[in-house]
């Protein structure tokens, strides 16, 4: 492989990027470490190149400062946006404005069948061509996810944004539960945030689905313990499966209690907000969670996955999008 010296450093960026995705998948928590030597690496490699199209003097020289420009001025700022409304994850955000320091330009790789990314678009600033490689990828995903769920007999209008999964599966999971008790809804209960509060009330999802009118009552809370952050891989996964002591209930509505499950105090006891999670959110997950063996569940995939793939197209191919477009006769 032939390529510039800046250009073979930036595929160090390839495997961090794949680990990243990979862990994220698994654990949904990325250490902020990771992306310190990758921005540094992005910043020593824009440093250098710059000093090759110092002083600026040719239309290369003021093509290279208009695309580094664009990257960092204007894909840096997309992404913090794109999170702040909260479209984007902290680590995809980050994801995003590391790669955009870091490829601001198209690198160019000499391999024995030809020169690549073979298509190059006219803009030539290769972190946009990422992003739009990343939505395109993340666009066929519901495709996908619509078609598997349809050959499977799963069919519901959630179909194309879900999976079902078993009850018994949420200690292990990631995502937001599409249901309700009384049909589908966008903005479920984070799982999460369930794992939350079974570890805040040092009990397991079986214990409640085993008792579940005797958990609704507030009063059935005794010493509670740390939430952690409801990641997977915490220490226990669930918090415990004490409980023997909690009275039998009947199965009153949650009218009777002035505070059913204890979901205010739990939120009041935690740090932060549990993922965005409300005492009626949290009612209405754990009356789902107890009462059903399976469940609708968001897929939960971070858009770190299609970032990885998309920078991963854009080596090798380039830019879909562009590429598609001069097939059709328009770019």
């Amino acid at each position: 492989m032939l390529a510039a010296t800046t250009d073979l450093l930036r595929l160090l960026a390839v495997p961090a990027l794949g680990w990243a995705a990979w862990r994220d998948v698994r654990t949904r928590r990325l250490p902020n470490r990771l992306w310190y030597p990758l921005g540094a690496l992005g910043l020593l490699t824009l440093a250098w190149d710059a000093l090759g199209h110092l002083p600026v003097a040719t239309v290369g020289d003021r093509l290279f400062l208009v695309r580094v420009g664009i990257s960092v001025l204007v894909v840096v700022p997309l992404a913090y946006g794109l999170w702040w409304i909260g479209g984007f994850g902290g680590a995809d955000a980050k994801a995003l404005m590391t790669l955009a320091v870091l490829f601001p330009t198209y690198p160019v790789f000499y391999l024995a069948s030809g020169a690549y990314p073979a298509v190059v678009t006219n803009v030539g600033v290769f972190s946009l061509t990422v992003l739009t490689n990343a939505v395109l990828v993340g666009l066929a995903y519901p495709v996908s996810l619509g078609v598997r769920n349809a050959l499977r007999g799963d069919r519901a209008p959630v179909m194309f944004l879900g999976r079902r999964v078993d009850v018994t599966a949420l200690p292990t999971e990631h995502g937001r539960l599409f249901e309700t008790t009384e049909g589908f809804t966008r903005s479920g209960l984070d799982v999460d945030a369930l794992r939350m509060y079974l570890r805040w009330r040092d009990t397991s999802l079986a214990a409640l689905r085993a008792a579940p009118a005797a958990h609704r009552d507030p009063e059935s809370v005794g010493e509670t313990r740390d939430p952690t952050d409801g990641a997977v891989d915490a220490s226990g996964i669930e918090g415990g499966t004490a409980d023997g002591d909690v009275a039998a209930g009947d199965a009153d509505a949650d009218a009777a209690f002035d505070d059913p499950w204890a979901a205010e105090r739990f939120l009041d006891e935690i740090e932060g907000s549990a993922y965005g999670t409300t005492p009626e959110t949290l009612r209405e997950g754990l009356a789902v969670v107890t009462t059903r063996e399976s469940v609708w569940l968001s897929p939960g995939v971070p858009f770190i996955v299609p970032l990885f793939l998309g920078l991963c197209i854009a080596l090798t191919y380039g830019d879909v999008l562009f590429g598609l477009l001069r097939a059709l006769g328009v770019a």
